[in-house]
């Protein structure tokens, strides 16, 4: 059976992963999905099956034979903790709000003159991805999650680069976006990701084993 053999179940499992990030552009699969279900559900049935998939590969990578690449320790802790706070940030300010140019949950149309995270990036919830992968690609210096985590941080790179070429122009130079940038919603989604980099440090060893403060 597939689970008596670790490797083999990790590949399974992230191929299942990648195969679900890659379907929905398939012969335009994602917008035939949702103009049958409707995007509520589209989103809600997505998003189920792309955890369950991330969980159990995550699941075979931490049951899979160590080949260190690389060794881990305080510095490669530091370094995992310090960028997950940026990840965090990014993630909760992608989280709240509409983003038809870029990975978005929630519907809608993006407001013309965005503030916060949404005035620096259009991509908050991709490049969140890409930080959250970095950090747990140097965390972890073993074959296994190097495949894992680099894999995802270029999943990330190239759906910031597809979104790119489909999306208009960006209006406004950066000194104007920096002004907007620096509104009460940069705060509040600062708060907010500060809050989701607490639970996750707290939560880490519960839900996925390791305790990334266990070296300090």
């Amino acid at each position: 059976m597939i689970a008596e053999r670790p490797m083999a179940e990790f590949l399974a499992a992230y191929a299942v992963f990648l195969a679900l990030h890659l379907a929905p552009r398939v012969a335009d699969l994602r917008a035939r999905l949702i103009a049958r279900l409707g995007r509520g559900r589209y989103v809600a049935l997505y998003s189920a099956l792309s955890v369950g998939a991330l969980a159990w590969t995550i699941s075979a990578a931490l049951r899979a034979p160590t080949v260190e690449l690389w060794p881990s320790g305080p510095e490669t802790a530091a370094a995992a903790v310090a960028l997950m706070l940026p990840a965090s940030i990014l993630l909760a300010a992608g989280a709240a709000r509409p983003n038809p140019h870029s990975v978005s949950i929630l519907p809608g149309a993006a407001p013309a003159s965005p503030d916060g995270v949404a005035a620096l990036t259009r991509h908050p919830l991709l490049w969140g991805l890409f930080l959250w992968a970095l950090a747990h690609l140097i965390a972890n210096g073993d074959a296994v999650a190097a495949m894992m985590f680099g894999g995802f941080a270029l999943f990330a790179l190239a759906g910031v680069a597809a979104f790119e070429r489909r999306a208009p122009p960006r209006s406004g130079r950066l000194a104007a976006r920096l002004r907007r940038a620096a509104s009460p919603r940069l705060a509040v989604e600062a708060a907010a990701g500060a809050a989701l980099w607490l639970a996750l440090l707290r939560l880490h060893p519960a839900l996925i084993g390791p305790d990334p403060l266990a070296w300090f």
